[in-house]
């Protein structure tokens, strides 16, 4: 459900005092999704025809809702933590949310592929709303990251669940508009969220940010999980004898699970110490990733194994470059916290623009060659962000680039969705969904923990009292250690450029 947030959302920085009180707007987010609406040939057949309008509604309004949620939460959550006495368990707050959402999507995937998509879908806005409602009437810092653990695993089966509605429900040529539409659904969000849940927060409450979101989601749900039960219902191959549940993979997402938990926690203290959970948590990712990916994934194999590991590289690399942008323009160029999130807020229209190019039917034959442009685009952005560390470079460059970066995630994002399911066999569908978020969310919180353990190793841990005290004419130079971040996550991006040449099997 993908800024941070991309994704971003949920899954937090390794150095989260320097960087978690000045949210990125471009509307990303970890385990949100990168679902979005045109592409609709004479509106009768489309997206919106008769067949498909109350499924397609519904849908996209539970997505809307979701991003509401997401791109809210990061505002409230330091006034949530400072009156709960949560300070320092803040981090896991995030990381909460992200462990559990991998095991749920690997369960959602089973679950989809072998009764359907409704019983995952359900069951997943159940539990996101039940963990907004436990968050917002906590009354202890635990019993918080309880919610947020249990919105977690509503997130990561939500998510996959869509996929395969998306896949079952509607033909090849109408898939790519309702990607762009849940794309579309991060833009208003994006911008809006942060000042929403600000002025809520304010004049509410923190908890009213978490408790109004459950009561908007029914009608949404009268409206698609009637349609869903009509037309995405049931097992792919209803003559076939049910699936058992694959307890081997239901094992490796616990260990993918808890091994992601274990390099967060690590990456909250870089003393020597750090390295037990360290190693512990490498250990148990490493064979839960190579079991629950498709085979070849790590060589960049031609067709899908190629689109998982462009999924993981784009969002991975952009979302950890994203979330020091607004950190370095405050502590470098002296913006206030407000002026240095809108510096992005170009990327949540430009995202949804770049989505809507790879929807219209002529870019079919050029979706490879659409996908290594984007990362082209993403590369630039990332590489051109440090620029202005130069003093004489107008800040206004690093919010042009980085709208010309959303444009190429917009493209990508999407067509690694479409792609997918175009490459899924309907009865694979669930498991390969879940395959791809498992490589967005990984890869964001691996190259996160990178980013900031780069960051922190070359002094800009001191950077981040000023950050956090969000006054313009902060002091405390430390360019290099910003560069250390943009310039490998641009290095990580052009690589994504090669991967894009062999997503499709000739």
């Amino acid at each position: 459900m993908t800024a941070l947030e991309p994704g971003d959302a949920d899954v937090a920085p390794a150095d989260l005092s320097a960087v978690t009180p000045l949210p990125a707007v471009s509307g990303i987010a970890a385990t949100s999704p990168d679902l979005g609406l045109d592409g609709m040939p004479g509106l009768s057949g489309g997206v919106l025809g008769p067949k498909h309008r109350a499924l397609s509604i519904g849908i996209v309004s539970v997505v809307l809702l979701i991003a509401f949620e997401a791109t809210a939460v990061g505002t409230a959550m330091p006034v949530a933590a400072r009156e709960l006495d949560g300070i320092p368990l803040y981090a896991f707050a995030f990381s909460a949310y992200f462990t559990t959402s991998l095991f749920a999507m690997v369960l959602s995937g089973q679950w989809a592929d072998r009764s359907g998509p409704l019983a995952p879908l359900a069951a997943g806005i159940s539990a996101f709303a039940a963990g907004l409602v436990v968050a917002g009437t906590a009354g202890t810092m635990w019993l918080f990251i309880l919610g947020r653990a249990v919105q977690g695993l509503g997130g990561g089966l939500v998510i996959v669940a869509l996929y395969v509605v998306v896949s079952r429900a509607y033909p090849e040529k109408l898939r790519p508009a309702i990607m762009a539409a849940f794309a579309a659904c991060w833009v208003i969000p994006s911008v809006v969220g942060p000042l929403a849940s600000g002025t809520v927060t304010q004049h509410l409450g923190w908890r009213w940010v978490f408790l109004g979101i459950p009561a908007l989601v029914v009608l949404p749900l009268a409206l698609a999980l009637p349609a869903i039960r009509r037309m995405a219902s049931g097992p792919a191959d209803p003559t076939a004898p049910a699936a058992a549940f694959d307890r081997r993979r239901i094992r490796l997402a616990l260990g993918i699970s808890l091994g992601a938990a274990l390099l967060q926690y690590a990456g909250q203290d870089l003393r020597p110490l750090s390295l037990v959970p360290a190693v512990a948590g490498v250990a148990l990712l490493v064979p839960a990733v190579l079991g629950l990916l498709p085979g070849g994934t790590w060589r960049a194999a031609r067709g899908l194994p190629s689109v998982v590991l462009l999924r993981g590289v784009s969002a991975g690399a952009f979302i950890a470059a994203e979330s020091f942008v607004p950190l370095m323009l405050v502590t470098q160029r002296g913006l206030s916290p407000t002026m240095a999130g809108l510096s992005l807020a170009l990327g949540g229209a430009t995202w949804a623009l770049g989505s809507y190019v790879q929807s219209r039917p002529r870019m079919e034959p050029y979706r490879e060659r659409l996908m290594a442009g984007g990362m082209v685009l993403v590369t630039l952005a990332i590489a051109t962000a440090p620029s202005v560390l130069i003093e004489s470079v107008p800040v206004w460059i690093l919010g042009a680039a980085w709208g010309v970066g959303c444009l190429g995630m917009g493209a990508v994002i999407a067509s690694t969705s479409v792609l997918l399911l175009k490459l899924s066999a309907p009865e694979e569908a669930g498991a390969n969904s879940a395959a791809l978020q498992i490589s967005d969310g990984l890869s964001n919180v691996l190259l996160l923990a990178a980013g900031g353990a780069a960051f922190a190793a070359l002094g800009g841990g001191a950077v981040g009292g000023h950050a956090v005290a969000g006054a313009a004419g902060t002091t405390g130079s430390h360019p290099a250690a910003f560069a250390a971040v943009f310039l490998p996550m641009a290095a990580v991006a052009l690589v994504g450029v090669w991967v894009a040449t062999r997503v499709r099997v000739h």
